[in-house]
């Protein structure tokens, strides 16, 4: 019995020892990687590109308003652009920035244009914690909707890196599904 249950021991262990070998594997991370890469980059593509077209209807120019109207970067849009017009502005900007992400695909420089545009979409955004009244608590639905595009920047800055290091030739190009 107890000849056993030790040798059934050593083969679990021996089973945990290679699936253990394997999900640290270097050919695990790599992929794990590659799909994290492709899930960021297209992941980010999608949000700016569907936030951006919402940026077109009334309800979402009338959201972002109080934004707009407490910032000091873009309060003076609305006397240019109107209510409507300063939305429309916008989600061009994060249209075209989600669009030269993902040229990535044959292009690292217009890729990283596009992820620099997205930093800057989303450090605007940011600012908002700090210039609309009620924004900066993170229990509140207002403050909640912001403090999500700290991840939203992360995201941008790394697709920023990795596409400057593929335009300089040191990173494979990405593939869709591997």
């Amino acid at each position: 019995m107890f000849l056993m249950a030790t040798t059934r021991a050593a083969v679990v262990q021996s089973r945990s020892d290679a699936l253990g070998a394997s999900l640290f594997s270097e050919e695990t991370s790599q992929r794990t990687m590659h799909i994290g890469s492709i899930v960021a980059r297209f992941g980010l593509v999608f949000i700016l590109v569907v936030i951006g077209f919402l940026k077109y209807t009334p309800g979402e120019a009338m959201a972002i308003q109080p934004f707009v109207t407490h910032s000091p970067f873009f309060a003076w849009m609305n006397g240019v652009f109107g209510i409507q017009g300063t939305s429309n502005v916008l989600g061009t900007y994060e249209i075209v920035a989600g669009l030269l992400i993902a040229t990535r695909l044959f292009s690292a420089r217009l890729s990283a244009l596009g992820s620099a545009m997205a930093i800057i979409v989303f450090l605007g955004t940011l600012s908002f914690i700090a210039t609309t009244p009620g924004a900066s608590d993170v229990s509140a639905m207002l403050g909640q909707f912001l403090f999500k595009d700290i991840t939203l920047l992360g995201a941008s800055i790394w697709v920023l890196g990795e596409a400057l290091s593929a335009a300089r030739g040191n990173a494979p190009r990405p593939a869709v599904a591997s």
